[in-house]
């Protein structure tokens, strides 16, 4: 008979979870009052489980991190329930317990990894540090920091740890800043909008690392995101946030395959899925705003957005309900939600692109070289592009594949090159803005990423659309008010806001009012650098209908700058594929999305993501896009194109962008046919299962 060990030599007994939160509220003090700012949160994630977490901003996904973390502000406390990591409470550690718990149990990473990291350290220092805060000594760390760099796929880590921050891209930035979070080999690695600013490229290979390196360090994950195909790649389950609550949770791929709440069913409607285009199949939106943080005490938090709504919905609070399938859903009306009337049209009458009149926008060899430490940095190289009226133009390409340099020199914001010819609607326009005629200037306007940078946070929204409508239409009095007020309802918002200044408003607003003001000298030419990249898929719906309708009824013509291909596809009419600032395939956008694709186009578009989880086979480009400065010989794709040929043409001859199909250009060696028959071969091999070849 075997006796049961003693209390004393038990080893002690591993929980099964790393993570468990239980009926949490945060509240936080604003102005004498206590606002919850989460309400009853309850979720777990076991052992080697990756948790997302997705919802708008101001839904508190963050906010659930940082009371994981114990990193709320002064302002802000656990009012109710609990937070377990590996069983341990953080709210009941002294300062030196909690040094320990942040340092060796859990690590976290953040957006944008150039803030985390300090700009005037090498990054062998920084990285090195970690290792020396557990005990290492100095030249021993500095090893480790190398062999980390270099697990996290970073080909020259040396380099890398002699190097500033500023000196690297950002994708190799947020790997740093990935592997210094796994150095000390963490229970609980927390990703918030890790990839936000990524490319699509980097985007994959970064979140591929993850899930190499979680199974690797055998890490729990909780995924922080708005992109909502990223979570179904990355996490077993999901908890979809509202308000504070918690609305639904469950298994990834049942909750996007069949949601039980219809802030779930909303969400998922305003992302661009399945080829949707503005004039077909119409993103939804989500109607109303998000309630501010204590705002509802009383029933559903969701009610006043809810097309399924009923008054037991505003009277009675739902309790979460069992939706099967290991689903939970905090509605009454559960069953219904995949029924939940849509908010806008499916299909809307566009007004479609003038294809017989005469270009508005005319480049014919437009390059731009910058002279820097004496060196020649070919950012743009010998671009050939007609825009018609009521055209849109997607610009897609990785991060300096010279996308928002041509943006720039087509604005007159960058000179370009000698011989360059940007002619609007027929007449020549000057290099530089500042020599561009009044008529010329209100003709092209630009809507920037981020709208924080771009408004002036001590105007008024009147003033700052006011103030463009005086200089470039010359408007004043009551015919500047008349417009003024078109304007305002034109991008869907109310008088009211007007008085506001930019910090009062929310991202979409704030967008919107961008948006105003670029048409407030109603523009021929408007440049959208990367307009929505920064919101939530909701807003971004709202921002890419209003860009639509606008478009429809203006004549405007878009250059449309993204690197989120589902979006560049539902608005752009035209697709230019740019790889070190030259055009590798330009053609309606229909055709390059549904091929034969230029290899480049073919390994963009394998490294997008999916909902709908059907298998797709990522090509694997080699290293990172080269050096302007030192461009390869002959196609400059060469270097990294997994179907190179072998008889060394492509290294030592440039091909020439050729029509290979009415209005379908490509810059390849390789024929049009073998491309096509080799991407359809493929595509057939995945599909019935087998490994696709690259």
């Amino acid at each position: 008979m075997t006796l049961p060990a003693s209390p004393e030599l038990s080893a002690p007994v591993e929980p099964s979870t790393t993570l468990e939160v239980s009926h949490l509220d945060v509240a936080y003090r604003v102005r004498g009052k206590d606002r919850l700012a989460l309400r009853d949160v309850s979720f777990s994630i076991g052992r080697q489980e990756s948790f997302g977490l997705v919802g708008e901003s101001g839904c508190g996904k963050s906010t659930t991190a940082l009371a994981v973390t114990r990193y709320l502000p002064r302002n802000g406390r656990l009012s109710a329930g609990s937070v377990l990591v590996n069983g341990q409470d953080p709210a009941k550690m002294d300062k030196r317990a909690l040094r320990r718990f942040r340092a060796r149990t859990i690590s976290m990473v953040y957006q944008e990894p150039g803030r985390a990291l300090n700009p005037s350290i090498r990054v062998g220092r920084q990285v090195a540090e970690v290792y020396e805060v557990g005990g290492t000594k100095k030249n021993e760390a500095l090893a480790r920091a190398e062999e980390l760099l270099g697990m996290v796929q970073i080909a020259d880590p040396g380099r890398v740890l002699r190097s500033y921050p500023h000196q690297l891209s950002g994708g190799m930035l947020q790997r740093i800043m990935i592997a210094m979070a796994l150095a000390s080999q963490p229970s609980l690695l927390i990703l918030d909008e890790p990839t936000t600013a990524l490319d699509a490229t980097v985007e994959a290979e970064v979140l591929d690392l993850v899930s190499s390196l979680r199974q690797r360090f055998q890490t729990s994950v909780l995924f922080i995101s708005h992109n909502l195909a990223v979570i179904a790649k990355m996490c077993d389950r999901v908890g979809v946030m509202y308000a504070g609550e918690l609305v639904e949770q469950g298994p990834a791929q049942e909750i996007f395959d069949n949601p039980r709440h219809p802030y779930t069913v909303g969400l998922l409607r305003c992302v661009p899925r399945g080829g949707q285009r503005k004039d077909h199949g119409r993103l939804d939106t989500i109607p109303g705003f998000l309630p501010g943080p204590g705002e509802v005490q009383v029933g559903c938090i969701f009610a006043k957005r809810c097309a399924l709504a009923s008054q037991r919905c505003l009277e009675e609070t739902p309790p979460m309900y069992d939706a099967g399938a290991g689903r939970t859903s905090r509605c009454h009306y559960h069953e219904q939600a995949p029924e939940l009337p849509r908010a806008t049209p499916e299909d809307v009458t566009l007004r479609s692109p003038d294809r017989s009149g005469e270009p508005v926008i005319r480049l014919r060899g437009v390059s731009k070289t910058f002279h820097t430490r004496g060196e020649h940095v070919r950012a743009v190289v010998g671009v050939d592009l007609d825009l018609k009226a009521g055209e849109t133009l997607g610009l897609v390409g990785e991060s300096g594949s010279g996308k928002t340099t041509l943006a720039r020199v087509l604005l007159g914001l960058s000179v370009p090159d000698e011989g360059s010819i940007i002619e609007l609607e027929g007449s020549p326009l000057a290099p530089e803005c500042a020599k561009r005629d009044r008529r010329q200037l209100q003709a092209m306007q630009i809507v920037f990423q981020n709208p924080d940078s771009a408004l002036n946070r001590r105007h008024s929204v009147r003033h700052i659309i006011t103030r463009a409508l005086k200089k470039l239409a010359g408007l004043s009095g009551e015919a500047c008010e008349r417009r003024l007020l078109e304007i305002v309802r034109s991008v869907r918002m109310e008088e009211r806001h007007l008085p506001l200044r930019p910090y009062q408003l929310s991202g979409g607003l704030k967008q919107r009012v961008a948006i105003a003001r670029a048409f407030a000298g109603a523009p021929r030419v408007l440049v959208c650098d990367e307009p929505t990249s920064a919101l939530d898929v909701s807003v971004q719906a709202a921002i890419l209908n209003l860009l639509a309708d606008l478009q429809s009824r203006e004549r405007v013509t878009y250059v449309f700058i993204s690197h989120d291909l589902g979006v560049v596809r539902y608005l752009s009419d035209s697709i230019a594929v740019l790889y070190l600032g030259r055009v590798m395939e330009y053609g309606p956008a229909e055709t390059v999305f549904s091929g034969p694709h230029h290899p480049y186009t073919e390994s963009l578009l394998s490294a997008v993501p999916s909902l709908d989880g059907s298998p797709r086979e990522r090509i694997r480009l080699k290293g990172e896009i080269p050096s302007a400065a030192h461009s390869p010989s002959g196609c400059v794709f060469h270097t990294r194109c997994p179907r190179r040929l072998a008889n060394g043409l492509c290294e030592s001859t440039e091909p020439g962008l050729v029509e290979v199909e009415p209005g379908h250009m490509l810059r390849c060696h390789i024929p049009v046919d073998e491309l096509r028959r080799l991407q359809t071969t493929e595509d057939a091999d995945l599909k019935a299962g087998q490994p696709k070849i690259s």
